[in-house]
């Protein structure tokens, strides 16, 4: 081993001296640097701020959804909650997400992070992202529009293109459908276009009734009426008392006949049902008292004739 290698790596006493007191004087200096700590100081006073008044944000823009949407339900009929659950929800993520970023921000400017090529990177990487993504954020948009805009809710039938019926779940990528077979349609929110929302309104239903010719137009426009009375208390899905509109179309053969009654929103089908079952009834009880009538009235000739024979 080279003795100048060892004089070079065993270093002299006095200069170890003079380095230690070199350190200790610099830290010294670092520790009783006023103005550092000063800075320190309003730097961690601003970040607490910035802390509390981000919280104070967040909690008076939820305040003000919650409020919003309130009176926003307040106002409506037929108003489904979880609807308005779902948009405030998503608002205040939002909202917080957007007052978090901005609270991060400003902390690391705290630290003196130069925020330009952050923000040129972030954007770039957003850019980036969003050209990779464009279906999803188009389904996503279009998610939050169909909540925010009331469209459609759970439960609502609705049709959209080929497909219809209830809505399972909305979300804010994709829209769940059931039809009335079972079958479970999953459709993107960006490829719903139109839709048709059959359960918003009051439907009509809408039976014609087809009779003979031999039969009379009054006695049966007169017969229906007494077999619809009192349907609103047997089904109440019945607006209205159904009104019988006269006679729909003709022919050689028979004549129908329209009846139309006003219904609760996606009930236009049991109504109808109903109103058929109601005026079967009618024709039939009349049938058999006619025909009992007939049959008394044949006993009577038939005694008659045996008393005079």
């Amino acid at each position: 081993m080279s003795k100048f290698w060892l004089e070079e790596t065993i270093p002299n006493p006095e200069q170890a001296v003079k380095q230690a007191v070199n350190i200790g004087d610099k830290f010294l200096d670092w520790v009783t640097n006023v103005d550092m700590w000063t800075n320190v100081l309003f730097s961690g006073i601003r970040i607490i701020i910035l802390f509390f008044v981000s919280r104070v944000i967040i909690r008076v823009v939820s305040k003000i959804i919650d409020k919003s949407l309130a009176r926003q339900e307040q106002s409506r009929m037929n108003v489904n909650p979880r609807r308005f659950a779902t948009v405030a929800e998503l608002l205040k993520n939002v909202t917080a997400v957007t007052c978090n970023f901005i609270m991060v921000l400003l902390i690391l400017s705290e630290f003196n992070f130069h925020l330009g090529p952050l923000l040129a990177g972030a954007g770039v990487l957003g850019l980036a992202i969003g050209f990779g993504a464009q279906s999803l954020v188009k389904d996503v948009i279009t998610g939050f529009f169909i909540i925010l805009e009331d469209q459609f809710a759970v439960g609502d039938v609705i049709q959209t293109g080929t497909f219809k019926g209830t809505v399972e779940m909305i979300g804010l990528r994709t829209t769940r459908i059931v039809s009335p077979t079972g079958e479970v349609y999953i459709l993107p929110n960006g490829s719903i276009a139109s839709v048709t929302n059959y359960s918003l309104s009051n439907a009509l239903a809408v039976v014609d009734l087809p009779m003979k010719n031999e039969r009379n137009l009054e006695e049966t426009v007169a017969l229906i009426k007494q077999a619809l009375t009192g349907i609103q208390q047997r089904d109440p899905n019945v607006i209205s008392v159904p009104n019988v509109l006269g006679v729909q179309s003709l022919n050689t053969s028979e004549y129908v006949i329209r009846i139309v009654a006003e219904c609760m929103p996606n009930t236009k089908g049991d109504v109808e049902r109903q109103i058929q079952a109601d005026v079967k009834q009618a024709l039939e009880y009349e049938d058999m008292m006619k025909q009992a009538q007939a049959e008394l009235a044949a006993g009577k000739e038939g005694n008659n004739e045996m008393g005079e024979g």
